[in-house]
């Protein structure tokens, strides 16, 4: 009886905790952010001018993001619907119980996990509909007005935490149906895309057996230590991707694997290794891959230095983003203006939508809002993505990376007299690429360590 008793007691603190991380994270709104008209946007490797046309038209109130001088101008709502089409991964409660605990919401402590499934979200995105595409619906997302949102906040704690105490769940009824979605479309090209776009959301869903849900995430993190409840820094989240990818059985997921760098240095054979492992022989297509790579771009605080080689990769076509965020607080950064990063948050405590129904909602997987953050406030712990379709892909993206690290290292270099850097060529004595490969390195405080160089290594 009285292990029965301090289990009760558990539970109700728990879901105590949970109500209050509900009300808490629920507070994070979707405010404007403010856009100079007079410096391009850079989105994942997609470049947008706002530059000045018709002074007398105004952004929609509803875009989430303002132009200063309220001035509309060259492609805002291009860069609207791209961002929008981003898949979104928040806090979720009153989802399905994750194993081993009581817990049936990450708000508070899975900020990390949900910014490492939008990077994965996006390279699926990449792999299955491309760098292209858009979702149709998604400048109909209006943002929620700021009165009558923080008042249906406060209404939804009081709801929250009485649904906790009695265990009860209100599932949503959808707004729009995979029916009425499909139903507008005028090919079947434009039909596989929302089909496709469907079953990405759904191996994110917040259950058990979703491929990429939290629950799957948390069972591989157990193997580094980590558990339900616990922070986990972009470092862990690489490698918990990858074991997922590399877990997952589905017939669409075998064409692609992930790699993860090993003390900031990508192997270029090893990547294209795994790109070609089990692989048919008779087979002509090699795997695509995301290459995952953890980093540390400072001591205890980010070196400004770096702002140049993040704007950089941002501005590669092959970036999937940013697992980063500031100290305790992560970010899924996904582009810039100025020395701005534009992130999407997933501080946002929304319901559980369960995505195994068939016309499940979409509105709450995309985020209406950008939001901007001066790289100075940036932790110096992430992790950087970037997707290769194929070895030719993976070839040419390396070497765009390169050329990246040797232009940053020359202003690095002219900029920062304490810093020693080492630039070499190495020809590789054998190995698949066949070409040479830059070394590139940085030598600062002892604490902190240059990105990404690329090596051939002897096979």
């Amino acid at each position: 009886m009285e292990a029965t008793g301090t289990d009760e007691v558990d539970k109700l603190k728990t879901k105590f905790i949970s109500a209050w991380n509900n009300m808490k994270y629920s507070w994070v709104l979707k405010t404007k952010t403010y856009f100079s008209r007079n410096s391009p946007v850079l989105l994942l490797g997609k470049c947008y001018h706002f530059k000045y046309e018709d002074e007398n038209k105004l952004l929609p109130a509803r875009s989430g993001c303002t132009i200063e001088d309220h001035i509309i101008a060259g492609n805002v709502e291009e860069f609207r619907k791209d961002f929008t089409s981003r898949i979104w991964l928040t806090y979720r409660e009153e989802f399905p119980q994750i194993e081993g605990s009581t817990l049936t919401t990450d708000c508070g402590w899975g900020c990390t996990l949900r910014t490492g499934q939008m990077l994965l979200a996006q390279g699926l995105i990449l792999h299955f509909l491309g760098r292209a595409w858009t979702w149709p619906d998604a400048l109909n997302i209006e943002n929620s007005d700021f009165e009558s949102w923080t008042s249906n906040t406060v209404k939804k704690f009081t709801a929250s935490f009485e649904a906790s105490l009695s265990e009860e769940r209100e599932l949503k009824t959808p707004t729009i149906s995979l029916k009425e979605t499909i139903g507008r479309y005028s090919d079947d090209h434009e039909m596989r895309n929302e089909i496709y776009h469907r079953k990405i959301i759904s191996w994110f869903g917040d259950s058990p057996l979703a491929l990429f849900g939290l629950h799957q995430l948390i069972e591989y993190g157990k193997k580094s230590g980590k558990k339900a409840g616990d922070w986990y820094g972009p470092a862990v989240v690489a490698h918990i991707l990858r074991k997922a990818v590399e877990e997952a059985r589905h017939p669409d997921l075998q064409g692609i694997t992930i790699y993860v760098a090993q003390d900031c240095t990508v192997y270029s054979s090893d990547v294209i290794d795994k790109q070609c492992a089990s692989m048919a022989s008779d087979h002509a297509d090699d795997k695509a891959v995301i290459i995952l790579v953890p980093v540390r771009l400072g001591g205890e605080r980010t070196n400004t230095d770096y702002l140049d080689f993040v704007k950089g990769i941002l501005s590669l076509e092959y970036c999937v983003g940013i697992i980063g965020g500031k100290p305790k607080q992560s970010y899924y950064f996904a582009g810039f203006q100025d020395d701005s990063l534009i992130y999407m948050d997933p501080h946002y405590c929304q319901s559980f939508v369960d995505v195994s129904i068939k016309d499940f909602p979409l509105e709450t997987f995309h985020c209406p809002s950008p939001k901007k953050m001066s790289f100075r406030k940036m932790d110096p712990s992430c992790t950087i993505g970037f997707y290769c379709r194929n070895v030719q892909d993976f070839k040419r993206a390396s070497e765009e990376i390169t050329k990246n690290l040797v232009l940053i290292c020359c202003i690095t270099r002219s900029s920062v007299s304490q810093q020693r850097i080492r630039v070499s060529m190495k020809t590789p004595l054998s190995g698949r690429l066949g070409q040479q490969a830059l070394q590139t390195s940085l030598r600062e405080d002892p604490q902190e360590r240059f990105l990404c160089g690329l090596r051939t290594r002897k096979t």
